[in-house]
């Protein structure tokens, strides 16, 4: 996890968010509206900002350091974390989703584009952090806090009630099932079982060990989960989650940002998200095999 201080140090309210939202809501301009030169400028009126404020922002890092020099010197960061910079990993990461439609297909040339295009927006910033910038800002900590505890395998089996009770009524009765290909031979659905688990785990590298956790060396948890959320929220629309998706996708996103706060363990939020996936994975095929899997399913 990213050195970060402590929430009771950093600023309720800090100038740093209005740079931070504009560079969070391009991904709506990306995903949603679509409209690729509003995502461009938005990021670049994010970056400007956040550079023209430093003075500011610096100042405030100043009473955060003064606050941690008497709450916890050793959580200190080694490095002050800079917002340009942090802000720069982002829109770099959206700019290489971005360059590639999200529509749900299954073909060999569209697999190659996904995962080369979500892979980059990974790799990308991890490299300019690590090997650019020489911060390390990004981490991905498997194990986080320990061993799981009683209440963590609860909601564990609480994600595949809820998935089972919500997500069959949301794809078939919205059909928005629909915006994923038809599987209906062996090789389709098992390619749809595997795409379907390695976005879920992208998901989690991206929005929360790079988006979330860059944000949280500037803002309260609180506030950096919801800036994280708009461009989680942002990228499951395009990818095919509409209608009343963000009923779903909204707490859904928030949850995962908390349990990551909490725990620092990667392994844990991709776990809830793997099941929450299979779900998925198995009203799809239910949906576009009508009577298949009629048994499993109320809907």
């Amino acid at each position: 996890m990213p050195s970060t201080a402590p929430a009771t140090a950093l600023t309720t309210w800090s100038a740093g968010l209005v740079p931070a939202l504009l560079a969070c809501a391009a991904a709506p301009a990306f995903f949603v509206v679509r409209i690729p030169w509003l995502g461009w400028l938005l990021l670049a009126l994010g970056l400007a900002l956040a550079w023209l404020l430093r003075p500011r922002l610096r100042a405030e890092r100043a009473v955060t350091a003064a606050a941690l020099a008497d709450e916890a010197p050793e959580a200190a960061p080694a490095r002050t974390p800079d917002l340009v910079r942090d802000l720069s990993l982002i829109a770099a990461g959206l700019l290489v989703v971005s360059a590639i439609p999200l529509k749900a297909e299954l073909d060999n040339l569209a697999i190659l584009r996904f995962a080369l295009a979500l892979g980059g927006a990974v790799v990308v910033p991890y490299v300019m952090s690590r090997w650019l910038y020489r911060d390390r800002a990004i981490r991905f900590p498997w194990r986080g806090g320990g061993s799981w505890t009683a209440f963590q395998w609860t909601w564990l089996a609480t994600v595949l009630l809820l998935g089972w009770l919500i997500l069959p009524f949301y794809f078939i009765t919205s059909g928005v099932y629909q915006n994923w290909p038809v599987v209906d031979t062996p090789d389709l659905i098992a390619r749809l079982f595997v795409g379907v688990g390695a976005v879920g785990i992208w998901d989690e590298l991206f929005f929360i060990c790079t988006v979330f956790a860059l944000l949280l060396r500037h803002f309260p948890m609180w506030q950096a989960n919801i800036l994280q959320t708009i461009v989680f929220v942002s990228f499951l629309w395009e990818l095919g989650y509409q209608a009343w998706g963000p009923v779903l996708t909204i707490p859904f996103a928030l949850l995962q940002g908390y349990i990551f706060g909490r725990t620092r363990s990667l392994a844990y939020v991709v776990t809830v998200h793997l099941l929450f996936d299979a779900v998925v994975f198995l009203v799809l095929v239910h949906a576009h095999n009508p009577g298949a899997l009629d048994g499993l399913f109320l809907v």
